[in-house]
């Protein structure tokens, strides 16, 4: 059975990318795989204002359900209408991340993702150019024309499925052959960010290369850029996890400063997931533990 996420309140990442980087601000790409979460961000991005690009790796699909995952995304379309002053949706898109198959993509696009990223970026160049044409002309096909994430560079770091052991940079000199012969909707880069709450070396300043990011931007004068491995790794969490029992030393994120200095130019979408799980460990750790000592103290 095919569903077209138009049935499901969902959009495709088009136009708010377009709005994006016309306005110099950057949409957020949030990884969930719970309610919890899921209704965490609803209500920040309700507050806010803000589009939302909810995201779903290959082993949060694996683990939820894909099927579950769906009908989630659609009850955060009629959530986000509840919650808003004059009931009015805010535009949510329902996103494959780091989908490494033609068929994966494809299933995710039959059963109702309005945006894939395909992620050949491990593959030699001219096979991630043809994996990448094969599912973009799939995805454009469609009548409701779901929206394609490419990727050119390596990130380093672990996140589910996804890990390598060092950065490969985006060459800027590549970005301009492979969006042309690929039709992607937009690119994800390499400039030094990293999956995983440990995106610096101890000791070493946290820097992202804005300098390569400025030479994509003028080789791709307003076409949409992505941030992978963006999370900004609040200490105040880290202090949390490690307060209850945790083990997180040198856990370092993105600066935020950074982070909006790039969003001033093509960066449209940040990606953030390690954040997410930071706030849900922090949370659950302390209040086991507080549960523990008062269950003691009546016992």
């Amino acid at each position: 059975m095919t569903v077209s996420y138009k049935q499901l309140g969902l959009v495709n990442s088009v136009d708010i990318f377009k709005k994006a980087v016309k306005g110099g601000y950057a949409i957020p790409g949030y990884n969930f795989s719970q309610m919890e979460q899921l209704q965490a961000v609803i209500q920040a991005c309700v507050e806010s204002e803000s589009p939302v690009i909810l995201q779903i790796s290959s082993g949060a699909r694996k683990y939820a359900n894909q099927t579950l995952l769906r009908y989630m995304a659609q009850g955060a379309v009629e959530y986000a209408k509840e919650l808003h002053k004059s009931h009015k949706a805010i535009p949510i898109v329902l996103h494959l991340d780091h989908g490494d198959t033609f068929e994966l993509c494809k299933s995710c696009i039959d059963f109702g993702f309005s945006s894939v990223m395909i992620d050949g970026s491990h593959h030699p160049y001219d096979k991630n150019v043809e994996l990448t044409k094969k599912v973009v002309e799939y995805a454009h096909s469609r009548p409701d024309y779901v929206s394609v994430e490419g990727e050119l560079g390596v990130l380093a770091g672990v996140e589910d499925d996804v890990h390598a052991a060092e950065h490969i940079y985006t060459r800027p000199e590549e970005v301009q052959d492979f969006v042309k012969k690929t039709g992607v909707d937009s690119l994800a880069i390499a400039i030094g960010t990293s999956h995983g709450a440990y995106k610096f070396p101890p000791g070493a300043k946290p820097q992202i290369r804005l300098d390569i990011l400025a030479e994509i931007e003028k080789k791709l004068p307003g076409f949409p850029i992505v941030l992978h491995g963006s999370s900004s790794v609040p200490q105040d969490y880290v202090d949390l996890v490690n307060k209850y029992g945790g083990k997180m030393p040198n856990a370092v994120g993105i600066p935020e400063s950074q982070l909006r200095e790039a969003s001033k130019s093509s960066v449209c979408k940040i990606n953030i997931d390690s954040d997410g799980r930071l706030v849900m460990t922090g949370t659950v750790r302390e209040y086991f533990s507080r549960t523990l000592i008062i269950s003691i103290l009546v016992s």
